[in-house]
Order: structure tokens, then C-alpha cells, then sequence
């Protein structure tokens, strides 16, 4: 066993292997969480968990989602290069990741690409946003990384630096839909931060713990309130498969193997 393993870590792999099984958590409140990134040019991420005050336990921010080390793994979706060509001179790509917990897919955004200025947000809680804070220190992206509290709805204002107040490029978000109470919010929060152009997206990786109709009902929220749906595909996992979204499954489809595929979605203006 390597030093920098938390035994977390190693009994979620050994669950997977043995047994087939799926976590849809990574880690808990308080753990060390080692990543990994299949991309060899990423050095290795320490997370420390964040915890939250008690008043605050219902948000689950106190864990590594699996669409958290999804996302992390597969950031070619971003299409960052892309829209780092179209920036003007001197200009730089604005990321947001909104509900990040412990920042894992921005803390390897910023480490992959130091010409994007990312910004990690999360829900104004003094013990989360310190370890937040930490967790970008510690893994050296300072430079071009910053966390910021931040609570669904509110003015933005707050995640804009004083020199440069424009709306994000990107949006990325790692399962943030799981509560349909909060999605009037969260739409809200996407309609008040996402720059109104042609070229900026929104990406939302999701998993199916709290069913399908949770996010179908996100998709129907999110079409009358001024976007479009550009992709949304079904990945596994640990897996090459994909498949196209569907609210409807064969009704054999149970937890195990719900576990098994992560939603990826990704949201523009409508045109």
C-alpha cells in the first residue's frame, strides 16, 4: 500500500473490484482524498474533505462525489483549448465550478491549464470554504485558482475579482441536481453567472442515486428559462460505454446498476 493512500480510497476500489459495486461517495467528512488523473502530465491532488457546520449537513457537501472524479478524469469535455482560442489578446477563460465541496475537478483544471482563471464556489459555510481554501493552496494553483463563498441566487458579485467583472466563459457543476427543491435556484444561479454569449456552455455531470425523473425534471426547469440542451449523454463510469440520455429505462433498471452511469449535460443560450 502507497503512504498517500487514505484507506477510504483503497476500500472503494476493492468494492468495485470484487464486487461490482458502484460508490456514488468517494470519501468523508474530514478524510484525505488522493487522486490520481489518468493524464500523466497532472501531478497527483491531496483533498482534504470538507466538513460543514451542523446547520449545514443537508447540503452532503462533506464528500467526494464519483461526478466529482468523473469530471476530474474526463475535463477534455470542457473543450478548454477551444475556447481559449476564441478569447480576445489578453484576455483569459473564466470557469466557475459551482457546489465543488473539495474542489476536486477545478484544482485539476488549474493544474492541466494555468491560462484558465478558475473560480471554486461553494455555499457560505465558514468550516467548508476554509477547507476549500486550503485545498487550493496546498495542491499550488493559487496563481490561477480561488474559492469563494457563495449561496445559489444571490448577487454574483461576490465571485467576480474588482478588476475584471465579467460573467463565466464555463460553468461546470458535479452533482448539483440531486434535490429538486433546489433547482429554481440553481437555474437562477446559471441565468446570473453564465456570460451571454454564442461560444460560453454550461456542463453538469450528474449521477441517478435520486432516479431519473429528478433530472428530467431539471430539463424541463432548464428549457423555459432560456436554454438550450446541446448534449446529454449517459457514460459509465468505469467504462468506454455511453448511451444517449432517456427518462425511460427498462423497469428492471435498479440501484446497482444506476450506480454504474453518470449524466453529462451541457446547456447553451438558446440561439
Amino acid at each position: 500500500m502507497n503512504s498517500d493512500e487514505d484507506p477510504e480510497d483503497i476500500l472503494s476500489s476493492s468494492l468495485l473490484t470484487l464486487y461490482e459495486y458502484h460508490p456514488i461517495t468517494l470519501s468523508s467528512a474530514g478524510s484525505i482524498f488522493t487522486y490520481h488523473s489518468p493524464d500523466q502530465s497532472i501531478p497527483t491532488v491531496t483533498l482534504c474533505t470538507p466538513d460543514t457546520q451542523a446547520a449545514n449537513w443537508s447540503l452532503h457537501a462533506s464528500s467526494v462525489w464519483a461526478a466529482s472524479r468523473f469530471l476530474a478524469d474526463h475535463i477534455d469535455y470542457l473543450h478548454l483549448p477551444t475556447h481559449h482560442s476564441r478569447c480576445p489578446p489578453g484576455k483569459r477563460v473564466k470557469l466557475l465550478e459551482l457546489g465543488a465541496a473539495a474542489g476536486l475537478p477545478s484544482i485539476v483544471i488549474a493544474k492541466r491549464y494555468p491560462e484558465v482563471s478558475v473560480t471554486v464556489s461553494d455555499y457560505p459555510d465558514v468550516d467548508l470554504i476554509r477547507t476549500l481554501t486550503e485545498n487550493v493552496v496546498k495542491n499550488g494553483v493559487s496563481a490561477n485558482c480561488r474559492a469563494v463563498p457563495y449561496g445559489w441566487g444571490s448577487d454574483p458579485s461576490t465571485l467576480y475579482l474588482p478588476d475584471d467583472t465579467e460573467k463565466f466563459d464555463i460553468v461546470i457543476a458535479a452533482d448539483t441536481l440531486w434535490n429538486p427543491e433546489f433547482h429554481g435556484l440553481f437555474i437562477d444561479t446559471l441565468r446570473l453567472t453564465l456570460k451571454k454569449s454564442s461560444d460560453s456552455r454550461i456542463h453538469l455531470f450528474a449521477g441517478l442515486h435520486t432516479g431519473r425523473y429528478t433530472i428530467q425534471s431539471f430539463l424541463n426547469a432548464v428549457s423555459t428559462a432560456g436554454f438550450d440542451l446541446e448534449t446529454a449523454l449517459e457514460k459509465e463510469t468505469n467504462g468506454e460505454r455511453q448511451r444517449l440520455w432517456s427518462v425511460d429505462r427498462p423497469e428492471g433498471e435498479d440501484e446497482s446498476e444506476r450506480r454504474r452511469w453518470i449524466v453529462c449535460l451541457s446547456l447553451r443560450w438558446k440561439q
